[in-house]
């Protein structure tokens, strides 16, 4: 049973970077910082995940700079030292993850800052540190199960087939859904309740109007074909916005029993008639 929702905000989207010089000035080897917000609301889970490497500023090979050594550096979270690691060979730097301090809301900027404790490999002091500012997405803060699909624009077309514009899905395995095909004079009719859907918001489509948790959803399900039980249909769902040109489906249906016996099969692709809308649900129990 899968009810995934991951958002990731990479390091381009932060708000600055900054690098703060020790006394001595010691440029050839300065600790540099990544970081990106990380939210998997199937388990409620907010986290920073941080790379900090050793920059060598003195143009050597940085496979083969003992002095980029360094036994302590410190992350920080505004401030706060949260976690600790070391430059060693080859790469000299480190990666973690650290969880989003209590308190933080959507919108809400964080610094997260390494800091360059020992002493370098070639004995220079240390005390330089480095920072970047990432924001908290408002997208972190909703469960996936309060976004749902519909379908609109007198009916849904992709490839050969036709989806009724009765379509809705939601994501989650506990309310109804609908979702009829047609194609060729065939039908199939999907029963209430999904098997497994999976439903994830990428930061580079954007799906409003209107405003939604997700624009992506892919589902598996059960349902009749021309009247007959025992089939199954994959299907994936992509809001691009409006007006729906850019919206794409895809829909494989087969015999539950004999998954090789595939009565359609319409790979990803643009809808040629009406449009997918993905919005927020209502809270439910």
């Amino acid at each position: 049973m899968l009810n995934r929702f991951v958002v990731a905000l990479a390091i381009a989207t932060s708000v600055a970077t900054g690098l703060l010089m020790n006394p001595a000035g010691a440029a050839a080897h300065n600790p540099t910082i990544t970081a990106q917000v990380i939210c998997d609301s199937a388990t409620g889970a907010q986290s920073i995940e941080f790379t900090s490497t050793a920059w060598a500023g003195n143009g050597s090979d940085p496979t083969n700079d003992p002095s980029r050594a360094n036994s302590r550096i410190d992350i920080r979270l505004d401030g706060v030292v949260v976690t600790s690691g070391a430059y060693t060979a080859p790469d000299y730097s480190f990666s973690g993850s650290v969880p989003v301090p209590a308190g933080k809301v959507a919108g809400d900027v964080i610094e997260v800052s390494a800091l360059a404790v020992d002493a370098w490999g070639n004995g220079e002091p240390g005390g330089v540190s480095s920072w970047v500012d990432v924001v908290l997405p408002a997208s972190c803060l909703f469960d996936p199960a309060l976004g749902r699909f519909t379908g609109g624009g007198h009916q849904v077309r992709v490839g050969e087939a036709r989806v009724t514009r009765g379509l809705t899905i939601h994501c989650d395995l506990l309310l109804s859904n609908n979702l009829e095909v047609n194609w060729g004079g065939k039908q199939f009719h999907m029963t209430e309740h999904l098997t497994t859907v999976e439903c994830s918001d990428d930061p580079e489509i954007i799906e409003d109007p209107p405003p939604a948790p997700l624009d992506t959803l892919i589902g598996v399900g059960t349902g009749r074909y021309n009247g007959a039980d025992g089939y199954t249909i994959e299907f994936t769902l992509v809001d691009y916005g409006e007006p729906g040109s850019s919206d794409r489906m895809a829909i494989k249906i087969y015999q539950t029993a004999t998954p090789s016996n595939v009565v359609l099969n319409v790979p990803l692709q643009l809808l040629s008639g009406g449009n997918l809308q993905a919005h927020y649900d209502q809270p439910h129990k």
